[in-house]
């Protein structure tokens, strides 16, 4: 994948040939931009993580500026420009560590100063004219958007925003990003969303349910731009834990490969850890844990509460999987081009490692002792078909394990209708009462029964 291995290459249009620049089996190199007619500025993850380079025609690179933060995000589809040339030679640059923020780098001193914003996360796309910077913005505490920035003062101009319909800020959670160690010794990163609610407050000496979140990617991250889905649940008391678990992007190259043969292995240890690093503390019930997740972060919520992988006693009373992945071999047998080899890198080669692709699987790890789940399954998935979730279902029920499964005609690989996306966190929140033990009021309905 190009996060994992690229390579820059030059070539004459007249046919002269081409060259390669930089980049091989262990670097990852993008968003190559022409500083003159002799040299390009490029991303490359060299030193480990993706900082900002100066490579000429005959291959000689030196780093414009190094420092243990991102200046990019994984490549999963082209076009994007994460960091521009101004007018007076300076760059505009996006940068930093689990999100990016926004700020101008001079090369010739040495010197990265943020932008003054509000906004503080960004797309992995900028354009620039004069002293003005056109993004996609974010921030925990509005809606996302264009914005025009100016790289001065900081100040502003939304040009299109994704929705005008959010809830007052008092109801929206204040993210923290947060980190735990595992039982290694290695950090695990994760934003946290209390409970939030102006109108209501916890029993006193009583720690609030959460629900840990596990990204889809496998190799992407979380951040703490607003999400509605959160806040739905923290308003109703139940806090959020957004894991980016070891192989998610944001945190270095030593970190992103630490799913390399162990996707399945590494993700689901590090929900688990996080989530009972989160109870040892004191923030959590440690008895009302939940996990949730979509697509690959289906899978890593299903592996983490099955007998795929033997883990150190029950963590999770709960898991949710959006569209999520039960069959790595179904999955591997049938992936799109792009994907082709994806999982080559983070199992290993089907056709010698099938055993270990069956054994990851959360089909056929289903067990007595498996807390409840709840599927969600689009009937016009092409990623992961319906079928997967249906013989889930078989296991679970010859189990004897509680669980609810709601199929939607119409959606695919992520749901977009509005009424479907009002149904499965209706239904969400209603299973998560009934396995963690309080009653939840949603307009009116009753939790579903499994």
């Amino acid at each position: 994948m190009p996060w994992d291995r690229s390579a820059l290459y030059v070539a004459r249009l007249d046919g002269g040939g081409a060259s390669i620049l930089l980049g091989g089996p262990r670097e990852s190199v993008l968003a190559p931009v022409w500083r003159d007619d002799g040299s390009l500025y490029v991303v490359s993850d060299r030193s480990g993580w993706w900082n900002l380079c100066l490579v000429d025609l005959a291959g000689r690179v030196e780093h414009v500026y190094e420092i243990e933060e991102e200046f990019a995000e994984p490549l999963w589809g082209l076009g994007g420009r994460p960091f521009t040339q101004l007018s007076d030679g300076r760059l505009a640059v996006l940068h930093g560590r689990g999100q990016l923020g926004l700020g101008v780098l001079d090369a010739k001193a040495n010197e990265l100063v943020d932008v003054p914003t509000t906004w503080t996360s960004f797309g992995p796309a900028l354009s620039a004219e004069g002293g003005t910077v056109c993004a996609i913005a974010h921030a925990p505490d509005k809606p996302g958007g264009v914005v025009v920035v100016d790289l001065g003062s900081g100040d502003h101009d939304l040009i299109r925003v994704e929705s005008d319909h959010v809830p007052p800020v008092s109801y929206l959670p204040v993210p923290e990003a947060v980190e735990f160690i595992d039982a290694d010794g290695q950090p695990v990163h994760a934003f946290r969303y209390p409970p939030t609610n102006p109108e209501f407050r916890g029993p006193d000496g009583e720690a609030p349910p959460y629900v840990v979140w596990a990204h889809g990617g496998p190799t992407g991250h979380g951040t703490s731009d607003l999400d509605l889905t959160k806040a739905f649940f923290t308003s109703r008391g139940i806090g959020v834990l957004d894991v980016n678990y070891g192989g998610s992007s944001g945190y270095g190259r030593t970190y992103r490969n630490r799913l390399l043969g162990n996707w399945g292995v590494t993700d689901a240890d590090d929900v688990v850890a996080a989530a009972r690093a989160l109870a040892d503390l004191g923030l959590a019930d440690g008895e009302r844990l939940a996990v949730r997740g979509g697509s690959a972060g289906g899978w890593t919520a299903l592996v983490a509460v099955t007998s795929a992988i033997p883990r150190v006693g029950a963590v999770f009373r709960a898991a949710t999987a959006y569209f999520g992945v039960t069959d790595v071999v179904t999955l591997a047998e049938h992936t799109h081009d792009f994907e082709a080899g994806y999982f080559d890198a983070l199992i290993g080669p089907l056709e010698s490692s099938a055993e270990v692709y069956r054994a990851r699987s959360p089909r056929g790890s289903i067990s007595a002792e498996t807390c409840p789940v709840l599927l969600l399954q689009g009937l016009r998935d092409p990623v992961v078909p319906p079928a997967q979730a249906v013989a889930l279902l078989g296991e679970l029920a010859d189990s004897g394990v509680d669980h609810v499964y709601l199929a939607f005609a119409g959606e695919s690989h992520g749901f977009r209708r509005a009424d479907t996306i009002r149904a499965c966190l209706e239904a969400e929140l209603g299973f998560y009462g009934r396995a963690l033990g309080f009653t939840p009021v949603v307009h009116g309905a009753s939790p579903p029964e499994g």
